[in-house]
């Protein structure tokens, strides 16, 4: 019996994807679940034929070219791979895999929340109950802006922007999207296309960011398209953070330009932005989009299937 490939986890995935691999791998388990620095993954490569990494592990080019030849696949626990320069690693025949389909609910629901939150001052109303500092009402106390009826405008109309859509539905929000290609009417569920995402913000009381890192969509909502929205709407970004330019962003707080933002995800992470800390008009969660036991089970499964399909002479499933 041949021996069993050599898995390195990154990071404490699931109880139920831990158990798993090890009845399949020999695993070597990050038990701290500290941040792996360039040196780490590097060192990890000569000691294992297989890694699963999440976001927080960076596979550069500088990364790509130091890693060793025993390293053959790279299974990511995440839909996005902007942490991973692919050219460099496919130079090295190195394999590179994701986690798609089975994270766009959960994503979609911590959308919803803070877009909901948001929009309804929820930061402003927790803390003033928290600190008993609640000693006041009336018709014109804590007003908020409705989402139900509301424009939505959803950049990135993949599959997390569809379940985002298909909830939205719910409130009877108008939905509006931006895409690199208009989808099918099946996909699409009634939805009006932009073919441009400065078409799309002008008529955005709300808008939700889904798409993924790259050169061009960096820095994708700056000071220029910020002042393209109605005035007093609401962003709400699941996605990336560099998605945004936070300081712009800042200044269309401090206008008035945005009413109010709900971010899971920011510029530097882990850690946030303190700056934005300072507004009681900005909803933030520390990037736990995917984090249920639903999904964070699957994410496991879907990497491991792809390590198991490698390892058994066929094509990974969701291959890059």
């Amino acid at each position: 019996m041949s021996a069993k490939p050599s898995l390195w986890i990154s990071r404490k995935l699931s109880d139920a994807t831990i158990k798993r691999a090890r009845r399949d791998y020999e695993v070597i388990l990050n038990e701290a679940d500290g941040l792996s620095s360039d040196a780490d993954i590097v060192a990890m490569s000569a000691r294992v034929d297989a890694v699963i990494p999440c976001h927080s592990e960076h596979f550069s080019a500088d990364v790509a070219a130091r890693l060793d030849p025993r390293l053959k696949i790279i299974a990511n626990h995440s839909v996005g791979v902007d942490h991973c320069d692919l050219p460099a690693l496919a130079a090295r025949g190195i394999a590179v895999t994701n986690t798609p389909d089975v994270l766009s609910d959960a994503t979609a629901e911590i959308a919803m929340l803070l877009m909901l939150g948001a929009a309804r001052r929820a930061i402003e109303g927790d803390t003033l109950v928290r600190a008993g500092n609640w000693d006041v009402w009336s018709p014109s106390f804590m007003v908020g802006k409705q989402v139900t009826g509301a424009r939505l405008g959803i950049i990135g109309m993949g599959r997390v922007g569809q379940a985002f859509a298909r909830k939205a539905r719910g409130f009877d929000m108008e939905v509006h999207y931006y895409n690199r290609s208009e989808l099918s009417p099946e996909q699409a569920g009634g939805a009006t296309y932009h073919a441009s995402v400065e078409s799309l913000l002008h008529v955005a009381d709300f808008l939700s960011l889904h798409c993924p890192a790259t050169p061009e969509t960096t820095g994708l909502m700056n000071g220029g398209r910020f002042a393209l929205l109605p005035k007093g709407a609401v962003m709400v970004n699941t996605a990336r953070g560099a998605l945004v330019d936070e300081g712009a962003l800042i200044a269309a707080l401090e206008s008035g330009q945005i009413a109010a933002a709900g971010l899971d995800c920011f510029e530097t992470e882990p850690g946030g932005n303190p700056v934005l800390a300072q507004y009681q008009n900005v909803f933030m969660l520390p990037h736990i989009g995917s984090a249920t036991t639903q999904t964070r089970d699957a994410m496991g499964f879907r990497a491991l299937d792809n390590l198991d399909a490698f390892f058994a002479g066929q094509r990974p499933r969701d291959l890059l």
